[in-house]
């Protein structure tokens, strides 16, 4: 898909990213993600974290929760490269990881600034936003700098 610039110059838009399932368990994170906020949800009784979000706390079963907010350091758990079936939003070779977090949770995440040959599992990783559209942001990961460490 096309659009014009007012100077007459083409310039190629991307097809949106398809939407998230947002539900009442859910939506605090991807408010947070707009705000470039990375939360992470935490029982109040037992104080445990969890991702992703759920309504009742799987250690102690209470229903009573609030966030933090990840500092954005992280390390490759694992990952894949997806290929197929491609979707015009997406830039090929995709690479798809696992993270986990400082705090200790994992999140399944993009990887981006960083070719498939250079990854190795345990290689620290920092936050960064994906901004797909006005209403969806969503947490990326890259290889941190040694300022970053």
């Amino acid at each position: 898909m096309n659009h014009e610039f007012s100077d007459g110059a083409a310039a190629e838009v991307r097809e949106l990213r398809p939407r998230p399932a947002i539900n009442l368990d859910n939506q605090f994170w991807f408010e947070g993600a707009r705000r470039h906020q990375l939360l992470v949800q935490r029982c109040a009784a037992c104080r445990s974290l969890r991702h992703p979000p759920g309504p009742q706390c799987p250690r102690c079963q209470s229903f009573d929760w609030d966030t933090v907010q990840a500092t954005g350091r992280a390390t490759l758990y694992s990952w894949v490269v997806a290929h197929h079936p491609r979707h015009p939003a997406f830039d090929y070779p995709l690479i798809v990881g696992l993270v986990e977090l400082e705090e200790g949770t994992r999140l399944i995440t993009n990887l981006t600034d960083v070719a498939v040959a250079d990854l190795e599992v345990g290689m620290p990783l920092t936050l960064r936003w994906f901004d797909a559209d006005s209403e969806l942001s969503l947490p990326v990961f890259g290889p941190a700098t040694t300022e970053e460490r």
